[in-house]
C-alpha cells in the first residue's frame, strides 16, 4: 500500500432543481463579477444558460459570457477568456456543461492570473500559482473535471493536446442534476460512460496491489456505471441510473479510486494524441486504445486482469488457465463497449486503418520525439508506445 495525501475541497449540490442555488453558492466564494463560460448552442436551448443568467441578476451579481467551447478544448479560446477577464476585471468563472467547458475555465483562470503565456504551465516552462475561483454547473457526466485537479487542453498550432494537474484549478462548487442528463444522445451518453470507466480503471492497474478496500470500490464504481449505462440506454429518462452515473463520473476523478495506489494513465496519454490528431471523441478513444493495452500488459501481470474479469466483468475464474480468464474479461470489456455502441478498434471510430505513419507522429508527440516514458504500470517508451497503436489498428 502506497502513502497517500487525500484532498478532496470540491462542494457538491447534487440533485433535482440544484442548479437554484448558483448564485448564493458563486457569492458564497466571493464571486462579484462572473464569466460565464459554456459550450455550444445546448446550454442555450435547453434554457439552461439564460436560467442561470437570470439567477445572478435577481442576486445583483455582475456577469458576462464567452461561448463556443468545442470538445478537446482548444487553447485559443483559453487566450480570449484570460484577455476578457483581464479587461471586465472577472474574480469568479461560471463554468455551464461538461469537462471540456471545465477544463477552459480552469486555463482561463490560470492564465488570468500568470504574467506570461498561460501556455507554459503544459510545456513545462512553468507552474501555476495563482488561479481565479471557479464553480460548475455540471450537464455531461464523464470527463470528472469538476471536481479533479487536472486540466487538459489542446494546442490549435500542431495541435499539442497536454495536462495539467493543480489543487489550485479545483472548482469551489459543482452543482448537479441528473435531470439535466436526461436528453443526452445515446452516443455521449455511452462516451461518458467510457471516460468514467477508464478513469478509475486508470488506476485499478496500478503496480500496488495491497489496497483492497479503494479496490473493491473501484470494483464496485464499475460494476455501477456499467449496469447503469444499459439502464438509460433503454430509458434515457431513469433518474435512478442517470444519478448513480453523475456521481460516479465525479468519484471516478477526484482520486477516490486512487487512494494507497498509483494511478497509469498510459491509455488516456495515448488517446491524448488520437483526439488531437483526428478530433474523435475522448470517450471513444478510450474504448478504442484500451483493449490493446491490456493485451500488451496481461502477460506481465495476469492476476490484476484476472481479477478484473472476475470482479469487474463477472467472468468465472478458470484456476487452470489464469491468462485465458484474464482474456475473457478484456473480451467480455469489449462487448459491452461494442452493446453500449463504443468502437474497440481506431479502425472502427475512424473508419479506416490508421497509418503507419500516422502511428509515429501520435507516438512521437506522446513521447515528446522519444524524451519522455508514460504509464506507471509499466514505463512505457515510444517504442512501446508504437506498439500498442499498432495492436489497437
Amino acid at each position: 500500500m502506497k502513502d497517500f495525501n487525500y484532498y478532496s475541497p470540491t462542494q457538491v449540490v447534487f440533485g433535482r432543481q440544484s442548479e437554484e442555488k448558483v448564485a448564493e453558492l458563486v457569492k458564497k466564494y466571493g464571486g462579484t463579477k462572473v464569466l460565464v463560460h459554456y459550450g455550444g448552442g445546448s446550454a442555450k436551448k435547453s434554457g439552461l444558460l439564460d436560467k442561470m443568467l437570470r439567477l445572478l441578476d435577481e442576486k445583483g451579481i455582475s456577469h458576462i459570457e464567452l461561448g463556443g467551447v468545442v470538445p478537446n478544448p482548444l487553447l485559443s479560446m483559453v487566450y480570449k477568456g484570460i484577455d476578457l477577464c483581464r479587461k471586465e476585471g472577472v474574480d469568479f468563472i461560471l463554468a455551464v456543461g461538461g469537462g471540456s467547458v471545465i477544463d477552459s475555465s480552469k486555463a482561463i483562470a490560470y492564465g488570468a492570473c500568470y504574467d506570461g503565456d498561460v501556455w507554459d504551465f503544459w510545456n513545462g516552462k512553468s507552474t501555476p500559482q495563482a488561479a481565479l475561483p471557479i464553480g460548475a454547473v455540471l450537464t455531461i457526466p464523464a470527463a470528472g473535471s469538476e471536481m479533479s485537479d487536472s486540466c487538459v487542453i489542446t494546442k490549435d498550432e500542431g495541435l499539442l493536446k497536454r495536462g495539467v494537474n493543480s489543487d489550485l484549478c479545483r472548482c469551489r462548487f459543482a452543482i448537479m442534476n441528473p435531470e439535466r442528463t436526461f436528453t443526452l444522445p445515446p452516443y455521449q451518453t455511452a462516451a461518458g460512460a467510457t471516460d468514467i470507466m477508464m478513469h478509475t480503471m486508470e488506476r485499478y492497474f496500478s503496480r500496488h496491489q495491497d489496497m483492497t478496500l479503494t479496490d473493491a470500490i473501484a470494483e464496485a464504481l464499475l460494476r455501477t456505471v456499467m449496469n447503469c449505462t444499459l439502464d438509460v440506454m433503454h430509458d434515457p429518462e431513469d433518474y435512478r441510473a442517470r444519478a448513480q452515473i453523475m456521481w460516479a463520473g465525479s468519484l471516478s476523478h477526484n482520486n477516490l479510486t486512487e487512494c494507497g495506489l498509483e494511478k497509469d494513465f498510459a491509455t488516456h496519454r495515448l488517446e491524448h494524441e488520437l483526439s488531437a490528431l483526428f478530433g474523435v471523441t475522448h470517450g471513444a478513444g478510450l474504448a478504442a486504445i484500451w483493449p490493446s493495452w491490456a493485451r500488451y500488459m496481461l502477460p506481465r501481470h495476469t492476476s490484476r486482469f484476472v481479477r478484473f474479469a472476475v470482479n469487474v466483468m463477472g467472468v468465472e475464474n478458470d484456476f487452470t488457465s489464469p491468462e485465458q480468464t484474464a482474456e475473457k474479461g478484456i473480451q467480455a470489456f469489449e462487448t459491452f463497449m461494442h452493446r453500449i455502441g463504443m468502437p474497440i478498434t481506431m479502425k472502427e471510430i475512424m473508419g479506416r486503418e490508421v497509418t503507419d505513419e500516422e502511428i509515429e507522429i501520435m507516438a512521437d508527440k506522446c513521447s515528446r520525439a522519444g524524451s519522455i516514458t508514460i504509464g506507471s504500470l509499466e514505463k512505457l517508451s515510444k517504442k512501446e508506445m508504437i506498439e500498442i497503436y499498432r495492436l489497437a489498428k
